[in-house]
């Protein structure tokens, strides 16, 4: 099973920090810019840690509020050292670099800051005097600035700023520089001349670049250890350029077979040419490649003997060149990946679950078009057979939702495998704080996508989980974000079936603030607006019975939710489901349950002594509608009403009298045997109905509603009765010379029962 360890000091002491920056490191200047307070001097140890977290933060928690001053913070390097930041996406600013310009930064890692503009490129100045490693992926407005044509204030009113490419930047004084990454660099940036001022690169990325002549590489060929040239249309010129490189261990010359076409073709001679001169490789990748001839060992060669990664033995023919295994043989979406013997410990393809999740794993962080194909392969995994590697298909998953929200591709094929990983036949493999980051990363793929798929998927993954407990970490959210989903105009009937489901779980067993807070967001609204429609298409579905189910759990014990279920016409709409489908009994009871909420309420009452409403919990007494359910529902409303006594029955039909005798003949028709289909969290409401006099028949009601409960599950509620207070409220009923004698007879047996089930040893204290 996953660890269940509590996070590090650093980590917990980091978060609180970020997330209550004014009352820990920060002060308020002018209530609206963070600063500092003047005692405190922070290692960078500790800053990178702050930094870096926040941008975490800011992208995947909806409910963080970033700050527009944060990296103001540390602009002074007297109080605060950065050394190694990675800043992601909309993040960040041209302003923000700026305002760290004077720290002495080692590593700075710039992934899709799309943002930011050339304007940074002289904040990058600033720091290459230490500079080691700079990533500039994805930032592809970077070599950009904005240029006034007609070069004063007025014209800017009639010509807008236009874009334009900056051609004389260079890396000229970054000599430390050694690690650089160029993925995804815009076309007409001579990239030969920007990098011929770095005198020993070791790494360099230059994915997504065409480059007709490479030829510049060797000026680093004593120094390069590491070159990526993924989706890079090579020819015969790059691949004579690439093996004068021999002091390269890892080589990437991958492509996305599916992005675009690419006329260069991997052959025997071609591999046979990097084994022979890379002899320092570990690693390499040709996934996407097809092969212009066969590069494998005869078939039944190569099926002879266990399964081996020695490369004499190797599957790939020129790989038995290689003196050693590679540690890492990218073959994603190759024929090769299929063979049997292949010399490397670890290996990228598509034939197993180890593959896929190599695959997975290299290509997550700058390849979502790559990662996507192979979380669908997961996906099929987990789906038809049995996933042995877990813990770590989660967590690849959850970093690759958490890394790439916003890419629609992975959120739809992410939140399918999810809903096969936490399924129920893995579920004690898993820990509390892995289920959690799944509960995360759903509700952000619930939240930035609309798209009916992922929808369905995050829905279905929720379902997965012990509702309400395990979500109540994150109730708010949850709440709104299914609310919102049923909110929506034009609704997916699956969706809507399961986010109605959802909803109700979460309102079921959960304390009465939780259910108010709920209430507030507009839940009532809602399923009383899913009720009409349902209504109007003269449809009797999971959805109008769920939202009736949710509306009784929500009422439970909560008046301001019965209030809003009365204001916003819920009688009405009770008539009228009654009315037109008089054979659902499942309905009928999820209406009176709901109505026995309301009648619960003192104040309330009043508007359900009209005629109309008394003689349909009448007429519901005698129902034989799923048990006794209905009856026994519709009389509990009756017994709360009549508890208000003779005076408050403010209607001439019908009679008081008469519907006390019907009550009586109900209660008397019920088996006390009846197994229920209702959960009672607290008896209060039923208890405050025995120290009276005024309405004997409700006495009645409330001692049967006890017996029945505590004869049939007496375990659940013989505690529940005692804890509450219950034996001598019924002890003093049985003194009461207004109380029928049944009724204390029954209420000698409820306190006989609690005896009996207290002298077990039973443990009151739960």
């Amino acid at each position: 099973m996953a660890s269940d360890s509590p996070e590090s000091l650093m980590a917990l002491c980091t978060d609180y920090c970020l997330r209550n920056l004014e009352g820990t490191l920060c002060y308020l200047l002018d209530n609206e810019t963070l600063r500092l307070h003047p005692d405190i001097f922070l290692p960078s140890e500790i800053c990178d840690k702050l930094v870096n977290e926040y941008v975490e933060l800011v992208k995947t928690d909806s409910i963080f509020e970033p700050h527009e001053s944060f990296f103001t913070l540390f602009s002074d390097p007297r109080s605060t050292r950065l050394a190694r930041i990675h800043l992601r996406e909309q993040i960040v600013q041209d302003q923000d670099l700026e305002a760290i310009r004077k720290q002495d930064l080692v590593e700075l890692y710039l992934t899709n800051c799309e943002k930011l503009t050339a304007k940074s490129l002289q904040t990058l100045v600033s720091f290459s005097h230490t500079l080691i490693s700079l990533s500039l992926f994805g930032c592809c407005n970077i070599f950009y600035e904005e240029e006034n044509p007609g070069g004063c204030e007025d014209d800017c009113l009639v010509n807008p700023t236009r874009q334009v490419l900056v051609k004389d930047f260079t890396f000229e004084g970054f000599s430390r520089l050694r690690f650089l990454n160029l993925g995804r660099l815009i076309e007409g940036v001579n990239v030969e001349t920007l990098l011929r001022p770095l005198a020993s690169l070791a790494a360099l990325d230059l994915s997504g670049i065409q480059l007709n002549d490479v030829g510049f590489l060797t000026q680093w060929k004593d120094s390069l250890v590491s070159l990526v040239l993924y989706n890079m249309d090579l020819s015969e010129e790059h691949i004579q350029v690439i093996a004068q490189l021999r002091k390269l261990r890892h080589l990437d010359i991958s492509r996305d077979h599916l992005s675009s076409y690419y006329k260069f073709k991997l052959t025997r001679r071609v591999l046979n040419l990097f084994v022979e001169n890379l002899v320092n490789l570990t690693s390499l990748d040709i996934s996407g490649h097809t092969m212009l001839e066969n590069c494998t060992i005869p078939s039944m060669e190569e099926k002879m003997g266990q399964t081996s990664i020695e490369p004499a033995k190797s599957s790939i023919a020129p790989f038995r060149g290689l003196k050693r295994p590679l540690q890492f043989l990218g073959l994603f979406e190759t024929s090769l990946c299929r063979l049997t013997h292949i010399p490397a410990y670890k290996v990228s393809g598509d034939k197993n679950e180890e593959q896929v999740l190599n695959a997975i794993e290299a290509y997550t962080e700058h390849r979502p078009e790559i990662t996507s194909r192979a979380i669908n392969l997961l996906f099929d995994i987990a789906r038809i057979e049995r996933c042995s590697q877990l813990l770590r298909a989660l967590q690849l998953v959850i970093t690759a939702l958490k890394c790439h929200k916003d890419d629609k591709n992975i959120q739809v094929t992410g939140s399918a495998a999810l809903f096969y990983l936490t399924n129920s036949e893995y579920r004690m493999e898993q820990s509390i704080k892995l289920r959690r980051q799944v509960i995360q990363v759903v509700l952000n793929g619930m939240e930035s996508y609309q798209e009916v798929t992922v929808q369905r998927n995050c829905c279905l993954t929720l379902c997965n989980f012990s509702i309400p407990e395990e979500l109540e970490f994150q109730y708010r959210r949850v709440n709104e974000l299914l609310l919102n989903i049923l909110n929506q105009s034009r609704q997916d009937e699956s969706i809507q079936r399961i986010a109605v489901h959802l909803c109700n779980a979460l309102v079921c067993q959960v304390d009465n603030d939780h259910k108010e807070a709920v209430g507030k967001m507009g839940f009532v609204m809602t399923m009383l607006k899913l009720i009409q429609k349902k209504l109007a298409d003269k449809t009797c579905d999971q959805v109008m019975e769920f939202s009736w189910s949710a509306l009784w759990n929500i009422t439970d014990e909560t008046p301001d939710n019965c209030e809003m279920f009365l204001n916003y016409s819920g009688m009405k709409l009770f008539l009228e489901c009654l009315k037109e489908f008089p054979e659902k009994q499942e309905l009928h009871r999820n209406m009176l349950g709901l109505l026995g909420n309301v009648a619960e309420v003192k104040e309330l009452r009043p508007q359900l002594m009209t005629s109309q409403f008394i003689s349909v919990f009448s007429n519901l007494l005698e129902s034989k509608a799923d048990g006794i359910e209905v009856s026994y529902n519709a009389c509990g409303v009756l017994s709360h009403i009549m508890f208000d006594g003779p005076e408050a029955w403010g209607i001439c039909e019908p009679h008081r009298e008469e519907v006390v005798k019907r009550m009586w003949a109900a209660i008397q028709s019920w088996d006390i045997n009846s197994r229920r289909n209702i959960n009672y969290r607290s008896f209060e409401p039923i208890l405050r109905l025995l120290p009276q006099g005024i309405s004997p028949v409700s006495q009645h009601w409330a001692t049967w509603a006890l017996y029945n409960l505590v004869s049939v599950y007496p375990d659940k509620y013989c505690p529940l009765l005692i804890k509450e207070g219950g034996i001598p409220l019924l002890k003093d009923m049985i003194k009461m010379a207004s109380a029928r004698q049944e009724t204390k007879e029954m209420a000698r047996k409820v306190i006989e029962h609690c005896s009996n089930f207290k002298e077990e040893n039973m443990d009151t204290s739960r």
